[in-house]
């Protein structure tokens, strides 16, 4: 026991020692901060003037319409923003282009809105005038609304920025939704009549069961993907510490004079722990950092009216979720280690060891059939393989807990694949 112990130390205080380690540790919060505050502030920075758009009416009775939803279009459109629970489901479920989007549309510029008569000239030869405005610098872009647009429904934009994708999206909608007001009055529809018709029912849910009726939003599920991601960055970060602390010795050939004095089983299990330990305590600083990151911005939405709640997740899931990632860390951990020991170089590692990171993205894929079944035999059957259980029986006992044997029996098996 205390030469194991002994291997525990020496790994954790060789590491932690380390400038690289300190540097580490102090640039985490950094690049944390960096990576919150500085998206915030640029995305409410101006740069430049509001975009100036002239506006060609062959209709003769949109250019009010359009003018209006153009210059008022961002209020309404934060107006109709989804809050609560649709705020958080769309959060979820946006892709990266919708992401870009709404960045784009927070950090827009306004719009400075002129109208274009014909008098008289033929739509080619305006054109030809406004190219021109456009090349002098007089005018950013230009709308041309055709005489059937309310039946066709199709418009043309003409800029000089066409890689300005948000501003273009932002105009497609705000003419959409002046275009569709437009139609509703031809057709005597009141638009505050359409907008009741269609405003969207909201499903409260609950777990069935519940007496207090405590309504579900979706934050186990959400904390299921955070402990997955958290182990895959986990592993990527520390890994390779892991594999490289098990092959130090056969590259300096010590190990056979290590092997003299301990057994391989204390050696291992030593190195494994020591390096994680170096893991966990970088992970508990940056934690730290994150919680008061995260107080500060609570502070400053209180400060600013805003409301701020903690997410309702029963204490009973904040324990799955310590467990599960611990184990998840030392069993891939351990992968490495097995790595290291079948290696003779760091290199051979390297190579070995990169398919191992696949197995946990196959849990996460797995993830998604176990949540509309929790309790199927197949449910069952991954949630008990060593690799997946971390995602897998978490995604379970989010959804619809099993039975607590079922759960013991999958924290059994993943400490024994770890022994």
């Amino acid at each position: 026991m205390n030469k194991f112990l002994a291997v525990v130390k020496r790994e954790y205080i060789q590491r932690v020692r380390t400038k690289m380690f300190i540097v580490a540790t102090v640039l985490g919060p950094v690049m944390m901060a960096l990576f919150t505050v500085v998206p915030a502030i640029l995305t409410n920075m101006k740069t430049g003037g509001p975009v100036r758009i002239a506006i060609v009416d062959e209709t003769g009775v949109l250019y009010e319409q359009v003018r209006e939803a153009i210059l008022t279009g961002r209020q309404d459109e934060e107006e109709e923003e989804p809050t609560g629970d649709a705020a958080a489901a769309s959060a979820a479920n946006e892709n990266s282009m919708e992401r870009m989007r709404r960045t784009g549309a927070k950090a827009e510029a306004g719009y400075d809105v002129r109208q274009v008569a014909l008098g008289g000239e033929t739509v080619e030869a305006v054109k030809r005038r406004l190219d021109e405005q456009v090349k002098r610098d007089e005018l950013d872009a230009y709308l041309i609304l055709p005489a059937d647009l309310l039946q066709q429904g199709e418009a043309r934009y003409y800029s000089r920025n066409t890689g300005d994708v948000f501003t273009r999206g932002q105009l497609e909608d705000r003419l959409t939704r002046a275009v569709r007001n437009q139609r509703m009055a031809v057709n005597n529809i009141s638009p505050a009549l359409m907008g009741a018709i269609n405003k969207p029912v909201k499903l409260r849910a609950a777990r069935a069961g519940d007496e207090s009726e405590r309504e579900d939003k979706g934050q186990g599920f959400v904390m299921v993907f955070v402990v997955g991601f958290l182990i895959y960055m986990t592993i990527l970060m520390y890994g390779q510490l892991v594999l490289a602390a098990v092959i130090e010795e056969k590259e300096t050939r010590i190990s056979e004079v290590l092997f003299s004095s301990i057994r391989s089983f204390p050696l291992m299990m030593g190195k494994l722990i020591g390096v994680s330990l170096v893991a966990l305590t970088q992970l508990l600083i940056w934690g730290l950092a994150f919680a008061l990151f995260a107080l500060y911005g609570a502070g400053m939405l209180a400060a600013g009216g805003v409301e701020f709640s903690m997410p309702d997740i029963p204490a009973s899931f904040i324990l799955y979720f310590f467990l599960f990632f611990l184990l998840g860390y030392f069993i891939y951990a351990t992968i490495y280690a097995l790595v290291g020991a079948m290696v003779t170089t760091a290199q051979e590692g390297g190579q070995v060891a990169l398919p191992v990171i696949l197995l946990l993205v196959i849990g996460f894929y797995l993830a998604f059939p176990v949540i509309r079944s929790p309790n199927s035999g197949f449910a069952f059957w991954v949630s008990m393989v060593p690799f997946f259980l971390p995602i897998t029986m978490l995604v379970r006992v989010v959804t619809q807990t099993p039975p607590v044997w079922q759960i013991l029996l999958s924290l059994f098996i993943g400490v024994a694949t770890v022994v």
